[in-house]
């Protein structure tokens, strides 16, 4: 049984580690080449009052952006009041540089550069299709500074406005251009990441 001071701490270091390449975490893949990704676990520090829907996307949800990479393709569905976000992918998907669309635009105000922001968001492998990192799955948002997130996080969010549902898929000089072995992300994986701002400061 893990204590809830280690757990504490594992979650501090995936949440600096997923958002700023500083830790490593568990892994998970899938074998098959179209995969879609909905939700799996993996623990973050939770946002002061922040939820995210943990609720399956429908099965007829039309995807709100699709992208055809160097190789392969991404369909994605952001989340909404009720649902998870849902993240289709033949793989293997890259993309050749960063590329950030906004799925939904939120009314709320701009999200500075060096804001602290309160986000739910699912991150998934271009190349084999696999979650590996999702607030969602918890039901929580997480805080952190975009001064200390991976470039492609920054790309993302930074210029959207407060309440903004949006995707990026980054190359890996944006992500984790080293790798991140135990999420199973290797060096030059394209990351594509659903992403819904609930608040700035």
């Amino acid at each position: 049984m893990t204590s809830p001071v280690a757990f504490v701490a594992c979650a501090a270091s995936l949440v600096l580690g997923l958002s700023a390449c500083t830790s490593k975490p568990e892994s998970s893949s899938t074998s098959s080449a179209g995969t879609s990704a909905e939700v799996t676990s993996a623990p973050v520090i939770p946002a002061a009052g922040g939820a995210c829907p943990t609720a399956a996307p429908a099965s007829d949800a039309a995807a709100e952006w699709t992208l055809s990479g160097s190789s392969g393709s991404v369909a994605v569905t952001g989340s909404t009041a009720t649902a998870a976000p849902r993240i289709d992918v033949t793989k293997p998907f890259t993309v050749a540089q960063t590329q950030v669309q906004t799925l939904q635009a939120g009314d709320g105000a701009v999200v500075p550069d060096t804001a602290t922001v309160s986000v739910c968001y699912m991150g998934v492998n271009g190349r084999d299709g696999s979650v590996f990192d999702s607030s969602y799955e918890r039901g929580e948002a997480v805080d952190f500074p975009l001064t200390g997130v991976v470039p492609g996080f920054q790309k993302a969010i930074a210029g959207q406005k407060v309440g903004s549902t949006v995707a990026v898929a980054m190359v890996s000089a944006d992500g984790y251009p080293e790798g991140q072995p135990r999420a199973g992300i290797e060096p030059g994986d394209t990351l594509v990441f659903a992403i819904k701002i609930l608040g700035a400061s």
